[in-house]
């Protein structure tokens, strides 16, 4: 093992590490923003509020992360009315292609956590706010969502990082994160085992650090693994 070379590296390689972090936390909170709507509506009694997430869900959860990253990177330039359009600054731009394959993926899995959490919230503690007088609005946003936020914490906390693993894809559409940064290393310098144990050392790192700050966040919030039952 050439540690002199690890250490020479190590500067550019936090480089990518930095990047993944960044495309990692951006996806996962816009993909939880956009995904509490789409949660509300799977959970819902009404079918033709269930049907457009179920579609969105669906293709997102059951095509790869990394077709789906090809289609937006690749795909959308296909189109004149897209290269024609207000977003392609942004669409040309592997960056944002990148937050928005993330965002949308991770969104569809996120809203299914919301909506078995939501589902799992004990049926009492709704009945209780409704004989209290609360609104059907007022329930969902002072009983339910609380409540369901702590019965799917520790799923969104498996999703952060699979998506933390996932980001490695990125790499693919010519992002210079962790992974991609490591390729390029590779190619000067003819070490795939020192550069790629580098980069699994600041992966592993990173996973540690969001496990621990879940964990503290589960611990603060009381989280319980029995409390949708």
């Amino acid at each position: 093992m050439n540690w002199e070379l690890i250490v020479k590296w190590l500067p550019r390689l936090a480089e990518g590490a930095w990047l993944t972090l960044e495309l990692v936390g951006i996806a996962v909170i816009a993909g939880l923003i956009l995904a509490l709507p789409l949660g509300i509506a799977r959970a819902s009694r009404h079918w033709w509020l269930r049907v457009v997430p179920y579609g969105y869900i669906f293709f997102f959860r059951g095509t790869p992360l990394l077709v789906q990253l090809f289609l937006v990177y690749y795909g959308l330039a296909q189109f004149d009315a897209v290269r024609e359009g207000p977003l392609w600054p942004y669409l040309r731009d592997a960056y944002w292609c990148a937050i928005i394959t993330l965002t949308l993926h991770t969104a569809a899995y996120i809203a299914e956590i919301l909506r078995g959490a939501i589902q799992a919230v004990p049926p009492g503690e709704i009945e209780a706010a409704r004989a209290l007088g609360m609104a059907h609005w007022q329930a969902l946003l002072y009983i339910v969502l609380p409540r369901a936020a702590r019965i799917g914490l520790p799923a969104y906390s498996n999703e952060v990082i699979l998506m933390l693993k996932a980001s490695a894809l990125a790499s693919t559409i010519t992002l210079l994160e962790l992974t991609g940064m490591s390729r390029t290393i590779i190619a000067r310098t003819y070490q795939p085992v020192e550069i790629f144990f580098a980069a699994g050392l600041f992966y592993l790192l990173a996973a540690y650090l969001l496990v621990q700050a879940f964990r503290l966040l589960e611990r603060r919030l009381r989280v319980d693994a029995c409390q949708g039952r």
